[in-house]
């Protein structure tokens, strides 16, 4: 069963969230099970009164099973980035593989949204409200008070965790900002790692930001000694890994479905971007910030991503008219630009690797 990929944008983070269907055997048994309570519950033992082990029937093994069609779920979270800068939605940055995936789907241009980090992603992992999941702000923020202590309370579920009780493969990799950093060490409590809750694989970093050269990365609950290659980047490093997981699942259970959670670092600071990938934004931000506010309405506008008529909102009162600035402010800022366009843009090379 084909399910419809679905894209989502906010103005905090751009989420992507793709359904494929992935074909499942046959499983007369599995449409029995009570998955209205999690953990499903294993079948009553049966008793028996045979004392001849030659003439005893064995049971049939039990075995938790997604339900027959159950797609695959990847989930996309690129952080930072603002509803007008990817080409999705009529931004100037070139994203062909979300394009791909929009073109496939559906585009969302208005829906709820946190505005920063680790409520935005506590929410969104399990369907509710972040001041339920006690992440009022992020996790370094917390405080004593209920709805605000940085601590996911282990009566909300996540996802990750029912679509791993019900018969999916799940992982994660990337950046996870909902552990508290008073439980990150090798006493824990590991309760809020991401492998208790709800992954059976995680490879990433904890907290806001990492240097994406040299990251603090953990795989599981053990911290990774990263190779001392002058080209190491931690975003291809993540997507590695996930092509791997990916591959060696699809291999050993191909009719089990995944649930794959990928969310990079970027575009999140600090942006740091190989070389190459910067050199080809050389000059493309020249024209300034106010003619590529004006650029970018029109072709939101001619996409259908906001109605005909809209206005440019006004800009902040700190911020200048382009053509007031010095050479050294529009040198400055049209490097800053530059470099966060390569940022996304090699995000979402490494996004199109892990989907191919």
């Amino acid at each position: 069963s084909q399910l419809p990929m679905q894209v989502l944008g906010r103005c905090c983070a751009a989420l992507f969230l793709a359904l494929a269907g992935a074909s499942q055997a046959a499983q007369p048994a599995a449409g029995k099970l009570d998955r209205t309570v999690l953990p499903i519950q294993e079948p009553k033992r049966p008793v028996y009164k045979e004392v001849d082990a030659r003439k005893a029937k064995v049971p049939a093994r039990f075995e938790v099973k997604a339900p027959a069609g159950a797609p695959n779920v990847v989930i996309i979270l690129i952080d930072d980035i603002g509803f007008g800068a990817p080409s999705t939605f009529g931004g100037p940055i070139s994203m062909p593989a979300l394009d791909q995936l929009a073109q496939n789907g559906l585009r969302y241009n208005n829906f709820h949204t946190t505005a920063v980090c680790s409520p935005t992603r506590a929410a969104l992992k399990a369907g509710r409200n972040h001041h339920t999941m006690n992440m009022s702000f992020i996790t370094e923020m917390a405080t004593g008070f209920p709805g605000a202590t940085g601590q996911v309370p282990s009566g909300a579920a996540p996802l990750a965790e029912m679509l791993r009780l019900n018969g999916y493969s799940t992982a994660a990799f990337g950046k996870w900002h909902e552990t508290a950093s008073w439980e990150i060490s090798v006493s824990g409590p590991f309760d809020r790692w991401p492998t208790r809750q709800g992954f059976d694989k995680f490879y990433g970093f904890f907290g806001g930001e990492t240097n994406q050269w040299a990251p603090l990365v953990y795989d599981g609950v053990s911290l990774v000694e990263i190779p001392s290659d002058p080209k190491y980047h931690f975003m291809t490093d993540m997507t590695d890994k996930a092509v791997a997981w990916i591959k060696h699942q699809k291999a050993m259970t191909p009719d089990k479905p995944a649930y794959v959670y990928f969310a990079p670092g970027a575009t999140h600071a600090p942006h740091h971007v190989p070389k190459e990938w910067i050199a080809r934004w050389k000059g493309k931000f020249d024209q300034g910030w106010d003619k590529l506010r004006e650029e970018t309405l029109a072709r939101q506008i001619k996409m259908g991503v906001v109605p005909a008529g809209t206005k440019l909102a006004p800009k902040p009162s700190a911020i200048k008219d382009w053509d007031k600035l010095s050479a050294d402010e529009k040198r400055l800022f049209t490097r800053q630009a530059e470099v966060f366009a390569a940022y996304a843009e090699y995000t979402d090379h490494e996004i199109g690797r892990m989907l191919k």
